[in-house]
């Protein structure tokens, strides 16, 4: 299945006062732990009940992890870590500084292999991914609901 994309204009003018157009990812649907767990259970020999399980400890271990200080990597998949988003509340000196100022979000970075030149191979689940663009119309025609889901922020949290 091809990843669709669709148009969006910046609200941002350039410097020659223009709006430009850039491609954004357009989502489909959403599949929960409990889909996932079935679909993993599938290539295994484990329960739905057992995947399940383990994805929710996999998430309880990794926000402790995470709650700690320590960013996670999960070999094939990424590495997870907090980071802080200041919300634009700078103060005049180090001492003042507080958490308060900024946000927290979680921060993925997919794995990568590299090639003999230490140039990037692959990075897990993009790599050779393959794009479309959206067409709404389209959809509907085909059965789909039309919707076109949320287009996603660099910011969600990918642990739910």
């Amino acid at each position: 299945m091809p990843v669709l994309y669709k148009a969006f204009q910046s609200v941002l003018e350039n410097k020659n006062k223009q709006r430009l157009f850039y491609p954004r990812v357009v989502l489909k649907g959403h599949v929960t732990t409990d889909q996932v767990a079935q679909e993993i259970s599938e290539y295994s020999s484990l329960t739905k009940g057992d995947t399940k399980n383990t994805l929710d400890n996999l998430v309880r271990v990794m926000t402790t992890h995470l709650h700690a200080s320590e960013s996670v990597t999960l070999d094939g998949l990424g590495t997870f870590r907090l980071v802080m988003k200041s919300t634009g509340k700078g103060v005049e000196s180090a001492a003042k500084v507080s958490p308060a100022q900024a946000t927290v979000t979680v921060r993925f970075q997919p794995s990568t292999t590299k090639n003999a030149n230490r140039t990037v191979a692959t990075r897990a689940m993009v790599t050779g991914v393959k794009f479309v663009a959206y067409a709404p119309d389209a959809d509907t025609a085909s059965g789909g609901t039309g919707a076109g889901g949320n287009d996603g922020d660099e910011n969600e949290n990918p642990l739910g």
